[in-house]
């Protein structure tokens, strides 16, 4: 409790915190606002006819928005998108103007961002239309219409809702980001997969008072969940020390140097940020579907993307190893890592410094790289088949528990900074923990 007390004691964390919870609730009341036209009985049915399907998981990816079909349904989707695409022709090196762009420094990233989100615009309201298309044209349980009235005022006030609703968000994201504590993107994602989990509570005590589930079969449930969220945390905060030793100098009078270092990499460099593309980019497929659902070939896409199918597990984890190697080469140059160390005049020991220095420190990157991505990939897809398997009666899933705790413990670690900051003692206690802050600050 005292570390909580110090959070309310700086005035600028303070208000970050309730900047923070007061744009997030904006977002939750936006995401039960339905838009006006819809069979809401119809929809409902829908929705949980297609629990485990892609269409389910994007529900629950969306906090129930989709579900609801809210004016906040298509979310951050979009702007991840238009994120992902802008940073693959960045790293191709396809157009030179952004190439330009990037090395203009701050002035050059404020327009890669305003481009950014203009390129949301545009796919935003193409994926808008896809998903009214989608809705007007699928088959829902008793063959009743979603869209009773499918006119084309409908589809042009229902597209420009869902696309306003698409740049509301993103800017709300920005804001956090820039005003409050932790990524404003991911936060809007946190809030959407944790408003499910009450309701999943609730459902798995009413199955053990109906004695349609056992009690211990809900208790090894929890454990197992327990178990995963800690290994999650583990994976997320492992670090590989790459121990660095600095020569002694003379500069005037005085001696510098001579101290030993540790360059820290992370096991999990990239957090949620892979998952999150991952799943992005799987919701394009949908969308193209969505346009004519009832073609031969609509039919097998939707098929291969069921939670279930054997391609759609190898392509989500494909696409998840994929996006934290491409992290790494955006966030990480091993070649500034060995330069910078040999202006300070430091050195790996029993590495030569210069290029020796970064490929070692690049194969090291890439092996621990590989290890993090194929245990963020095991825990995204394992839930799903337990699911298939063993009809677990509990939406115990890998993507939302990896986001949430990704979320969390970036949202923590940055409150810890700022407590450090002003000399409160923060949320860790571990001396060896807060002694590795020092150092690094040192």
């Amino acid at each position: 409790m005292q570390q909580i007390t110090d959070i309310f004691k700086i005035e600028d964390l303070k208000r970050r915190i309730i900047f923070v919870v007061l744009a997030l609730a904006a977002y939750r009341l936006g995401a039960v606002i339905p838009i006006p036209g819809i069979n809401t009985q119809a929809l409902q049915a829908l929705f949980e006819a297609n629990k485990g399907s892609l269409l389910g998981f994007l529900d629950i990816f969306s906090g129930g928005a989709l579900g609801r079909f809210s004016i906040f349904s298509m979310g951050v989707m979009p702007y991840i998108n238009a994120s992902i695409i802008m940073s693959l022709v960045q790293g191709a090196h396809v157009f030179p103007l952004l190439d330009r762009l990037q090395k203009e420094g701050e002035s050059g990233r404020k327009k890669i961002t305003q481009i950014t989100r203009v390129f949301t615009l545009f796919l935003a309201a193409f994926q808008s239309l896809g998903l009214t298309l989608a809705l007007n044209n699928i088959q829902t349980p008793g063959n009743i219409p979603v869209i009773p009235n499918p006119t084309v005022g409908f589809y042009f006030v229902t597209v420009l809702t869902l696309t306003t609703g698409t740049v509301f968000v993103m800017w709300l994201g920005e804001q956090i980001t820039e005003r409050g504590i932790g990524n404003g993107i991911s936060l809007i994602i946190f809030a959407g997969i944790v408003e499910g989990l009450p309701s999943a509570i609730k459902n798995m005590i009413s199955l053990v008072q109906a004695e349609e589930m056992s009690l211990l079969t809900a208790m090894l449930i929890l454990a197992l969940v327990a178990v995963v969220t800690a290994l999650v945390v583990w994976v997320q905060t492992a670090q590989r020390k790459i121990p660095i030793q600095y020569a002694q100098r003379q500069v005037g009078r005085k001696m510098y140097g001579g101290s030993t270092a540790f360059l820290p990499l992370k096991v999990d460099q990239s957090g949620v940020i892979a998952v999150i593309f991952a799943v992005s980019l799987l919701s394009v497929p949908y969308t193209i579907v969505s346009f004519n659902p009832q073609a031969p070939w609509a039919s097998k896409v939707m098929s291969l993307m069921s939670h279930t199918s054997v391609w759609y597990q190898l392509v989500y984890v494909a696409l998840i190893v994929f996006f934290c190697y491409f992290y790494n080469s955006v966030s990480i140059n091993p070649k500034d890592l060995a330069e910078n160390m040999k202006k300070w005049g430091g050195f790996i020991p029993g590495i030569r410094p210069g290029e020796p220095t970064a490929q070692h420190i690049e194969w090291v990157l890439n092996r621990i790289t590989l290890g993090g991505a194929l245990f963020v990939a095991a825990i995204a897809v394992l839930p799903d088949y337990m699911r298939a398997k063993f009809n677990v009666p509990f939406y115990f899933g890998g993507t939302s528990l990896l986001i949430v705790v990704g979320v969390a413990l970036d949202t923590i670690a940055q409150m810890e900074a700022h407590l450090l900051m002003r000399n409160y003692e923060g949320f860790y206690k571990n001396s060896k923990i807060k002694g590795r802050w020092f150092n690094v600050g040192g």
